[in-house]
């Protein structure tokens, strides 16, 4: 049965620790639990929030109404044929353990994505991507309610309408309801390890021909030491998107900056590393208040312990600030200002 909890703190149901409040909060453990709680008269006309993981969001103030807290947890292998493996999971599963379980299922095909925070049903809605891949490669279909219909769908690849950081879902907040995830694993595996933080690890370590399993464990030690812990110190993982300049803005900025780093992409533009331009503003270690930029990885900025929502985004936009004064681009965050 469900329970509507009243003036829940959301504290813990965030990676940053910030303080906030919601009105009320649902915990949504299946599909005939989210009828049941769009449903109930207490809710109705309120605005809400759906939770995973917590781990895409700035809460800069209390919450005044409904958090539903997505807790569908599942997981099924498919099917195999001659070109894939098909898994799928809940919309609740931790997205590490579920990397972890394909692998043990004798699937891989995701483990470049361990140890990215969060949830499975958030995955699509930020395409998440690290180190060579992002989900939409590996994606097949989702179930979500359609809030405006109020009848569950199924969306492809296509319907996502998948980019950097973005989808579907973004550009339409609040619409759907992801419930379940499938996911398209190829067949025969081929090992993605040219992101250069991948390959020097295997280089240094004489491993010419990495397993799936050793991908996985060597993304998530090198995740673990470039970024800090939620649990330890509050954070959201990468706060800025790698911003994409054309070629000629590019060449530009390589003419005045000899060492910026950038990524050739397929259709001709370039992909400049945030953190690079963020460290070269002297913002590593930096802080304002209890909101600072990490001293180990300046796309990431923490919580030192006390800071609030307003808090980490002044920080965020004197960031932006100094980034654009003096390269000329603009950094958008990943995480959701709520």
């Amino acid at each position: 049965m469900l329970q509507l909890q009243r003036d829940v703190s959301l504290r813990e149901f965030n990676t940053f620790g910030l303080p906030a409040t919601a009105r009320y909060l649902v915990t949504i453990d299946s599909e005939a639990a989210l009828v049941d709680a769009l449903a109930m008269p207490e809710l109705a006309g309120l605005p809400r929030l759906v939770l995973g993981g917590g781990s895409n969001v700035v809460l800069t103030q209390d919450f005044d109404g409904v958090v539903l807290k997505m807790a569908i947890r599942h997981r099924e292998r498919l099917a195999d044929d001659a070109h894939a493996s098909y898994v799928r999971g809940g919309a609740g599963e931790v997205w590490h353990d579920f990397v972890g379980w394909t692998l043990e299922q004798g699937c891989p095909g995701l483990e470049n994505l361990a140890l990215i925070p969060g949830t499975l049903g958030a995955a699509p809605i930020q395409n998440i991507g690290a180190y060579g891949l992002e989900l939409a490669e590996r994606f097949a279909s989702l179930r979500a309610l359609d809030t405006t219909t109020g009848e569950f769908v199924t969306l492809e690849r296509d319907d996502c309408a998948f980019g950097y950081r973005d989808s579907l879902f973004k550009r339409e907040p609040g619409r759907f309801i992801i419930v379940s995830v499938t996911l398209r694993l190829p067949r025969p595996w081929h090992a993605v390890t040219g992101y250069a933080d991948v390959s020097r690890t295997f280089a240094d370590a004489g491993i010419e021909s990495p397993s799936a399993v050793q991908i996985f464990e060597a993304v998530a030690d090198i995740r673990r030491r470039k970024l800090p812990d939620p649990a330890v110190l509050g954070n959201a993982g990468s706060f800025f998107k790698n911003p994409v300049v054309d070629a000629q803005t590019f060449a530009d900025l390589r003419d005045r900056f000899a060492q910026i780093v950038g990524y050739a992409q397929p259709d001709g533009t370039w992909k400049v590393a945030a953190g690079w331009l963020i460290d070269q503003c002297g913002w590593r270690g930096k802080s304002l208040g209890q909101a600072a930029v990490h001293e180990r990885q300046a796309l990431v900025l923490v919580n030192r312990g006390g800071a609030s929502g307003a808090d980490i985004v002044a920080l965020a936009k004197a960031v932006q600030a100094s980034v654009h004064e003096r390269f000329g681009i603009s950094l958008d965050p990943e995480p959701l200002m709520l």
